[in-house]
């Protein structure tokens, strides 16, 4: 053999075990997925869109009491639209999830410095950032209860904001749910062991809580007594990322399609390992689709709007009932939209 092709083998070799052997910072697990039965779409999804001055990522949007939409977006900014775009505030972190709260402000989900409270003169304030007896990783969705008390998710005690795919990739149950009690200022764990807990919706009588599973393309009910779970939503068609209440059911944001070639992976950790020592470029990412799925209180499918070219807004990662409009944010988008409710 001549030395160019001693070379070349030794470089394979080196290439190989690189990519069999190289430490990651996960420790994937094997885990079953429902087949990924085909979801046929009963309408298209036409939003009006809602250009941000810069920055990007409106996760979540809300609106306050005279109608204005709230988002938070990547660079830590919270901003309110009216006729214009207005800076309420500055939380240092990254604002996700975003609800009104009783006293006319607003409850923030930030996923670095925790479970937020901004005042509607804008005063910024953080409630907590721990849940139980550990620190928040991963603070993602809130939503407040009829009796006050303020539901959220820590989607990973393992990873943070900036890690998301690595806790989507290794596969163990990190999330958890918890929930602030603003009488005594005390937090409890409620549920831990969830799969990416992302999304959060308290049912209306709040007698349970709604979370969405993300990287288990499922929706689990929650009793807000006993904290049994039980399935609400399987099999979905893609990453569930924000759930919130309407006045006949629950709207779910998918962020993204499933790959068949990435579900097929859940039974092969040792291949998910691999997938991370490749370049970042070869990283499965989101792709530019849009999805909204409306279920009724039993989960029957009432609408699913989809967009696959993601023209109006892409990654769609909350969608929000106000009337008779749905505003939906996005985890990268440059905007957020606007559309009516579907017939």
């Amino acid at each position: 053999m001549s030395k160019g092709l001693h070379f070349v083998a030794a470089i394979g070799l080196c290439a190989l075990l690189y990519l069999v052997a190289w430490p990651v910072p996960v420790e994937p697990i094997a885990y079953e997925l429902p087949a990924g039965e085909p979801w046929e779409p009963t309408g298209a999804l036409h939003a009006t869109r809602f250009q941000l001055p810069d920055g990007h990522g409106p996760e979540d949007v809300d609106l306050d009491d005279e109608g204005h939409p709230i988002v938070g977006l990547q660079d830590g900014r919270i901003l309110r639209w009216d006729d214009g775009w207005i800076e309420v505030a500055d939380t240092q972190g990254r604002p996700l999830g975003i609800d009104q709260a009783k006293d006319g402000g607003l409850y923030v989900a930030d996923a670095y410095r925790g479970l937020l409270h901004l005042t509607d003169h804008d005063a910024l304030t953080v409630l907590t950032d721990d849940c139980g007896s550990e620190r928040l990783v991963f603070t993602d969705d809130v939503e407040v209860a009829p009796d006050g008390r303020v539901w959220f998710t820590d989607a990973s005690t393992e990873f943070d904001q900036a890690r998301w795919k690595l806790d989507l990739l290794e596969g163990r149950p990190n999330g958890r749910l918890c929930v602030y009690d603003p009488v005594s200022y005390e937090t409890t764990e409620f549920v831990s062991d969830l799969h990416f807990a992302n999304g959060v919706a308290v049912s209306p009588d709040g007698h349970f809580v709604l979370v969405n599973e993300t990287s288990r393309f499922r929706v689990l009910r929650i009793d807000t007594e006993t904290g049994n779970s039980s399935v609400f939503l399987d099999d979905l068609p893609g990453y569930p990322d924000g759930i919130s209440s309407a006045p006949d059911g629950y709207w779910i944001a998918i962020a993204s399609p499933r790959k068949g070639w990435l579900d097929r992976l859940s039974t092969r950790p040792g291949f998910r390992s691999v997938l991370l020592r490749l370049p970042e470029w070869m990283h499965p990412r989101p792709a530019q689709t849009a999805r909204a799925l409306h279920v009724d209180f039993d989960g029957n499918v009432l609408h699913d709007l989809f967009d696959p070219t993601g023209t109006d807004i892409a990654v769609v990662t909350s969608v929000q009932q106000r009337g008779d409009r749905l505003y939906l944010g996005s985890l990268t988008d440059h905007a957020f939209a606007s559309m009516p409710m579907p017939e």
